[in-house]
């Protein structure tokens, strides 16, 4: 992705071979961030929340670890027709394993508890939220290896109601980069029949620079997303700093899953990404690469320009906004989808700290956050997780 520093200007070329080392006053900056989010904020502000939140609606049914992993908790959502049996032939479920965002830094698998619930309820799956170590103590790649040993722990899990043969990923932005680089592991790729990646990273070798000027900026907008700044900006440097060794190779496919091969990653892949946001061009590359299509050139910017209705997404007749690609004969399906006049991060539970007071903007995602989630169910239960008639 490049690094950013701390004044949000790239430190490093247009494309970047290798992670470079950072100065040591940004790292040492850094190493007091860490320190203080990780130990002292997250902390406080998950107690106050769950404290608040104890009787929500949208809490899970259960909340466990497994022994081998004590410090990795999942949070799992049942179907609305679940019922508690301990019978061999109870009803299994399609399930949905999701992994939380946070620039591999930060996050809980609780940041998605409502529309993981919302999902399970609307489409009668089990959901289950996955959790994973953090940077900068557990850099590149041990995340993606500790979700892996929790995959096979949660698939072995005979408690659990999961269709084996109905399975998928999800992730969203640092969980979306997970997710592709779960799916490639040969261990894992076998078992999962799709995935979902929402506003993913999947380009470490291209420079922030160049990202920026990919995305849109909308001033008629107003409120949040009028500002003429990507709020990621400047969170990138801490984030890269954390989870990347200095020279690690930012072509590496795990990390950077827009250079795997298309037979190394899951046959059916949904790629949501957001109009106003740095990473949405790299996943527009990446998702037109895998289905044969013209590849957008690095510099070309993503939607456009004008800003549409409240609530409206684009789903026919433009393919800047949404496409999909299909080879029955193969399995396989490739699907696009951009969100308009959405900003990184639009879809989460904290959105009224992400918008900040800009009402337009919250009502907007409100509405598009719900009407993607059912996009995605429906992708999944009329393809690639369809029920097979045994009749």
């Amino acid at each position: 992705m490049g690094v950013a520093g701390l004044d949000g200007k790239t430190i490093a070329s247009p494309t970047t071979k290798t992670v470079r080392k950072l100065p040591i006053y940004y790292r040492l900056f850094y190493t007091f961030a860490s320190v203080l989010v990780q130990c002292v904020v997250l902390p406080t502000v998950s107690r106050l929340f769950g404290a608040l939140n104890k009787n929500s609606k949208k809490s899970p049914d259960l909340v466990k670890s497994y022994p081998s992993l004590k410090g990795l908790k999942i949070r799992i959502f049942y179907p609305p027709t679940h019922s508690p049996s301990s019978s061999s032939d109870a009803p299994k479920f399609p399930t949905l394993l999701t992994i939380h965002g946070g620039g591999f830094v930060l996050g809980s698998p609780r940041d998605n508890d409502l529309w993981n619930r919302t999902f399970s309820t609307t489409h009668n799956f089990l959901v289950i939220a996955l959790d994973y170590p953090k940077a900068p103590g557990s850099p590149y790649p041990t995340a993606i290896h500790s979700l892996e040993s929790l995959t096979h722990l949660i698939l072995s899990d005979s408690s659990l109601p999961i269709d084996k043969s109905r399975l998928a990923l999800a992730g969203w932005s640092a969980g979306g980069n997970l997710s592709l680089s779960l799916s490639q592991l040969p261990s894992i790729r076998p078992l999962i029949s799709a995935v979902i990646p929402i506003y993913p990273v999947v380009d470490f070798a291209t420079a922030t620079s160049l990202k920026l000027s990919t995305r849109r900026y909308k001033p008629s907008l107003g409120g949040f997303r009028a500002r003429g700044r990507d709020f990621l900006l400047p969170m990138m440097g801490w984030f890269n700093w954390a989870y990347l060794y200095p020279g690690t190779s930012c072509h590496e496919p795990l990390l950077s899953p827009i250079y795997a091969r298309r037979e190394d990653l899951p046959k059916n892949i949904f790629m949501i990404a957001c109009e106003m946001d740095l990473l949405a061009a790299e996943s527009w590359r990446m998702i037109s690469k895998l289905a044969g299509k013209r590849v957008p050139l690095p510099e070309e910017a993503v939607g456009k320009q004008d800003p549409g209705k409240k609530g409206e997404l684009i789903t026919h007749h433009d393919e800047r906004f949404t496409w999909e690609v299909k080879n029955e004969e193969e399995g396989m399906r490739y699907k696009w989808l951009l969100v308009p006049d959405a900003v990184h991060g639009y879809d989460q539970d904290s959105i009224g700290t992400i918008m900040r007071g800009d009402k337009e903007g919250m009502e907007d995602a409100v509405i598009k956050t719900e009407k993607v989630a059912r996009m995605v169910g429906e992708w999944l239960l009329e393809g690639p997780l369809k029920e097979q008639r045994t009749d």
